[in-house]
Order: structure tokens, then C-alpha cells, then sequence
């Protein structure tokens, strides 16, 4: 269990880390070129699925497909990774993306679970909007296509081997990775149901060109949809560290190897490379050598824990749902 301490008794940062934008902005090539072939796609296409990360329901979410993909086709916004949020707050998620963002059919998923509820009720529920959609220019195709669309490392690629997996009987399709950017262009189109027969297009990941507002930069970065060498390990697990006291998560601590709770990312890493022997050796101006804590590898696992739930479950967003305002730069 995790040890209590009394948040009151400490001097927490009020303000997010300072980190620059440019860390921030992440728009490669592939990028671009998926984005121009998903919006010619499109066209041939009977619905939209996007994904994003169950953690970050709010933040991130890319405004080119909100303003013009998804409002073409009939859209589905599935929040993945439900098994690393809180889900007493499922409701309220979906109760203010449907009033704040007219965002009506929203499913949470676990694409690692093949017996996700969520996972259940996707199938009929595209099939169901399709029907009642315009089909337009594919009224008499018989087989409906669905493109799949999101920001990097939010779980398309695994949510589309799942739905294959579990309604055809087909192993996995498409590569899959913990690293943003394995998908780097539009896959042909993959066979995930039989009766109807659908068809899904896998897409790269794709993020906003330039960054409005660092915490969100940040938080994208935290969940693995900016690759970390580019922000740096340290920033992110500074990030963390800020996030979890600031909201009275303290797992950290002990995971750490701390007594208790502290704000200064240094002495955090510097304890957790004690815990986990996370040492290596540097040279001297002197030519002599001499062992120093390894920083970067010991912000690597710390970052690792949040990732897969060992310092809890949380809701990045969870200002956002009480209306407060995010810090800012």
C-alpha cells in the first residue's frame, strides 16, 4: 500500500516546469504526408473512429480532425488505455465531451483486453451509424470502410488487431510499438468483421504542427505520443513529479526509494538510481574514474511506472472535469 502524507505539510510547486515549445513540436514528414492521404481518403470512406488516450480525454486532441475529418463521416471517439484512468470519472468525461464538443458516441477500450466491454460494443456501434449515415457516392457498396485516426502511441494500430482478431479469427495485421511513430503511412485497408464485412485503414499518428499551450505538450509527451529523446527523459519525469504532487498521488515515493515526498526532480533521481543501481561510470579530468548516479535511465523508469500503472491509475485532465483552468507557461 501506498504511504500516506499529509499534502498540507509541504510546499509543492504551483506551476508546471518551464520547457520551451520548441521541445514541444513534433511534425515530421510522414506527418504531413499521412494527413494529405487521409483527407483524400476520405471520401471512400463510411465512418471515422479516433483514438486518443483514455489518461488525456481532453488535451491533445488534434483540431484538424475535429474541424474537418470527423465532421464529414459519421465519428466515433474511442478513449483507449481505460485500464490506466480512473473510471469513476467516466461519466463526467463523456457527459462534457458531449456538451463542451457535441462528442455523442464515445467508447472507452483497453485494446490489450479481448474481453474489454468497450471492445463489445464498437462492432455494432459502427455498423449502427453507418446505416443511419448518407453513404453518399458508396450507397450500394455492400462492405463499409472505417478509417482509424489519432494522435502517435494512443493504441490504433493494437485496437485494430484486436477487433480482427476477436471478429474474424485472423491473427494480428499491423506492427505495434511503445515508441511513437511505427505507423508512419496509410496501410491498405485491413478486414476486421465478416457479416457485415468492414474494412479498416490504419493511419499514422498524427500531432498539431505547433504547440498552443506547454502542459498539454507536456502531457502528451508524459503518455508516449511525442517520442521522449526529443522533450528528454528528465523534463518529462519532472513533469510527473510536479503532476503527482500536485494532485496527491505519492506511490512515487516509495517506488523511489524516498522517505517522503519531494519537488526537487534531482534528489528524486537521484534516490530511485540508488534503489535500482542505476549507476555508471565517468572520467575524470584526471584520468581517474569515479561511479555517478545515471539520471536519464533512473527518469527512464520512472516514467516506465507511470506509463503502466505501477505508480497508480490517473486522469491527466482531471482540472479540466472539476472547470479549473491548466496551469500555464
Amino acid at each position: 500500500m501506498a504511504l500516506k502524507f499529509d499534502a498540507a505539510a509541504y510546499n509543492f510547486r504551483k506551476k508546471c516546469p518551464y520547457v520551451s515549445k520548441d521541445l514541444l513540436r513534433w511534425f515530421p514528414g510522414h506527418m504531413n504526408k499521412g494527413l494529405k492521404q487521409i483527407q483524400r481518403k476520405l471520401k471512400s470512406v463510411d465512418c471515422v473512429i479516433e483514438v486518443h488516450d483514455a489518461r488525456i480525454p481532453f488535451s491533445g486532441r488534434n483540431p484538424i480532425f475535429t474541424s474537418t475529418i470527423t465532421g464529414a463521416k459519421p465519428h466515433i471517439l474511442v478513449l483507449n488505455k481505460k485500464d490506466l484512468t480512473i473510471n469513476s470519472f467516466i461519466p463526467k468525461v463523456k457527459d462534457q465531451l458531449a456538451a463542451e464538443d457535441g462528442v455523442n458516441n464515445v467508447v472507452f477500450t483497453n485494446s490489450k483486453d479481448q474481453f474489454c466491454r468497450g471492445l463489445k460494443t464498437l462492432r455494432p456501434l459502427m455498423i449502427d451509424l453507418i446505416k443511419d449515415s448518407n453513404r453518399f457516392n458508396r450507397s450500394e457498396e455492400l462492405d463499409y470502410n472505417v478509417m482509424i485516426i489519432g494522435v502517435p502511441n494512443v493504441g490504433k494500430s493494437s485496437l485494430i488487431n484486436m477487433l480482427r482478431s476477436r471478429n474474424t479469427h485472423n491473427r494480428h495485421a499491423l506492427p505495434v510499438g511503445a515508441v511513437a511513430g511505427v505507423t508512419r503511412s496509410m496501410q491498405t485497408k485491413i478486414r476486421i468483421n465478416n457479416n457485415p464485412v468492414i474494412f479498416m485503414f490504419d493511419t499514422p499518428g498524427i500531432l498539431e504542427p505547433t504547440v498552443t499551450n506547454v502542459e498539454m505538450g507536456l502531457k502528451l509527451s508524459l503518455c508516449a505520443s511525442l517520442q521522449d529523446h526529443l522533450v528528454g527523459e528528465e523534463t518529462i519525469a519532472d513533469y510527473l513529479l510536479y503532476w503527482l504532487n500536485a494532485h496527491n498521488h505519492f506511490k512515487y515515493v516509495e517506488f523511489m526509494g524516498l522517505e517522503e515526498p519531494c519537488d526537487d526532480i534531482n534528489k528524486v533521481l537521484i534516490a530511485g538510481s540508488m534503489k535500482f543501481n542505476r549507476i555508471r561510470r565517468i572520467r575524470d579530468f584526471d584520468g581517474g574514474n569515479r561511479d555517478v548516479p545515471d539520471i536519464i535511465e533512473t527518469a527512464r523508469i520512472m516514467i516506465r511506472a507511470f506509463r503502466t500503472g505501477e505508480l497508480g491509475k490517473t486522469l491527466l485532465d482531471i482540472d479540466i472535469i472539476k472547470n479549473k483552468k491548466l496551469h500555464v507557461e
